[in-house]
Order: C-alpha cells, then structure tokens, then sequence
C-alpha cells in the first residue's frame, strides 16, 4: 500500500530539485572555462527546465498543489541555494579553474539529489496500479535517463579536472562523454563493486 503524505512530499521535492538545478545550471555555465563543458551545461540546464515541465504535469496528474510547501521541500530549497552560493563564492575568489571544478562539485550534488527523487518514482511506478501508475511510470522513465546522464558526465568532469589540476594525466572531455554517447546507459560505465 502506498503511503499518500510520503508520495506527495516525494513529488514535491522532486519538481522542487529540478528548479533549484535550473539555478544551479545557470550559475555553473557561468563558472565553465571549459567551451564543451559549457556547451553541455547549457544542454543540461535546457534538459532541467524540461524537467520542472514533466514535473508540474506529474503534480497536475496526481491532484498535487505544485506550490504547497512541506519543510523537505524547504530543505530542498536551502541546499539548492548553498550550492548556488558556494559557486558565487568561488567565482569571486578569482581562481577560473578553482571555480569550474567547484561547479562541477556543485552539479554533482543537485544531480544526485535528482537522481534519487527520479529512482525512487520509478520505483514507485512498478508498485502502484491505475492512473497515477502511468502518470509516474512516464515522467520517471523519461527524466530518470537524462539525470542518469548529467550526473555521471558531470562526475567524470569533475574527476578530470581535478586530475589535471593536481598534475596527474587526466582525460579531458572526460571518457564519459563517449562511452555514454554511444552506449545504452545500463553498459556504458562498467559495475563498480562495495567501497
């Protein structure tokens, strides 16, 4: 049985997620010094504002307010915000580069957040029968790949540059943009074991 206060505050938080990563985006291309890595934000971010789209409509679908406030939601906002300012930050300190690896970090955690809200509803979509089930199944299904996708290019960047600035030999544009490129996502990277 599905627990309604806990599915609506998972749709809220996801719809809130993807309009804190439009802010994120918008302040992480302006860090970029790199013109691909710009380039794929500013694909990324056109990606999130699609993303809020699909999920108004999810809200809409299963009768939810899209502005009713929960204190996740809330917190959801305040992290958001942390990372928008933590970029402003970097970029004020002077450091192009300093400031395009702290973006980097930055988009990483919005996208893990996204990822997890998407997993989730996708989750949910398998356990959950009539209208809300087609509902979930088809924003999930959509909005899961494409976060799949900014998460694990924005890693691999972040790996990279990373590298380079410690000196180490880095691969730069990361091996994710062609592995992911041209592989379903499920055999792109390969399976990590326990940490």
């Amino acid at each position: 049985m599905i627990h309604e206060g806990p599915l609506r505050e998972l749709v809220l938080q996801a719809l809130e997620t993807e309009r804190v990563n439009v802010e994120v985006y918008e302040t992480a291309v302006q860090c970029a010094v790199r013109p691909d890595l710009r380039r794929e934000w500013q694909q990324f971010l056109a990606e999130t504002r699609e993303h809020v789209d699909r999920a108004l409509e999810l809200c809409e679908a299963l009768g939810l307010d899209p502005e009713a406030q929960t204190a996740g939601r809330a917190v959801v906002r305040h992290i958001g915000a942390s990372l928008v300012e933590a970029m402003r930050q970097a970029r004020r300190a002077g450091e192009r580069a300093a400031a395009e690896r702290v973006a980097c970090e930055c988009v990483v955690h919005a996208e893990t957040k996204g990822h997890l809200n998407w997993e989730l509803l996708q989750e949910l979509a398998r356990h959950t029968r009539g209208p809300a089930r087609a509902a979930l199944a088809a924003a999930a299904d959509e909005i899961q790949e494409e976060v799949e996708e900014h998460l694990q290019h924005t890693r691999g960047w972040t790996r990279e540059l990373w590298l380079a600035a410690l000196g180490v030999p880095a691969v730069l544009p990361p091996p994710e943009e062609s592995r992911l490129a041209s592989a379903p996502l499920s055999r792109a990277l390969p399976a990590q074991g326990p940490h």
